[in-house]
């Protein structure tokens, strides 16, 4: 969705509260394709703070059909995104503090892209790791048994890597 912003940047002193519509129906990025469960409308106040500036202030709340980054169960991720950010006029002299490539992925012209926008605060506020709960024994690297569930009973020692050189020693001179 597309909301235009010409008389809010052109306008000292102007505010405009806006609601969107999200239309994205899942979040896709290089972690995989996440769909969308749950999403409340994009709060979105404009408002003018120079000449050829807003600052763009809104929430939303999305709920992500995930998985466990542990034991691979499936998780519902809820993400309430509140954001607080400036926008400038294509036509305004860029300030030296602003990165003009982050701006240009939700700005087309004098159009504010709420879904691109949205995609990108998403982006940033993506958890680094999804736990189905803080506990989360995972899986077994041999049999792949959910070890929430109970054990598996496999094998779990690991040599010291350290003594590997030992080990190799004794391998060869093994009598047979």
């Amino acid at each position: 969705m597309l909301v235009n912003v010409s008389e809010i940047l052109s306008s000292e002193g102007k505010t405009a509260n806006r609601t969107a519509a999200l239309e994205m129906t899942s979040f896709q990025s290089g972690l995989g394709d996440f769909p969308i469960k749950e999403k409340s409308p994009v709060e979105l106040v404009f408002a003018n703070t120079g000449k050829g500036k807003a600052s763009v202030k809104g929430s939303a709340v999305l709920v992500f059909e995930t998985r466990c980054d542990r034991c691979l169960r499936s998780v519902d991720t809820r993400l309430e995104l509140v954001f607080d950010r400036e926008i400038t006029a294509p036509d305004a002299e860029p300030s030296p503090e602003a990165d003009p490539e982050e701006e240009s992925f939700f700005m087309e012209g004098f159009q504010f892209d709420v879904e691109a926008f949205v995609y990108h605060e998403i982006l940033l506020s993506w958890p680094m790791k999804i736990l189905c709960r803080q506990d989360c024994k995972g899986i077994c690297m041999k049999c792949g048994k959910d070890l929430n569930e109970g054990e598996c009973g496999c094998d779990t020692f690991v040599p010291d890597p350290r003594m590997a050189a030992i080990k190799d020693i004794f391998e060869r001179n093994k009598e047979v």
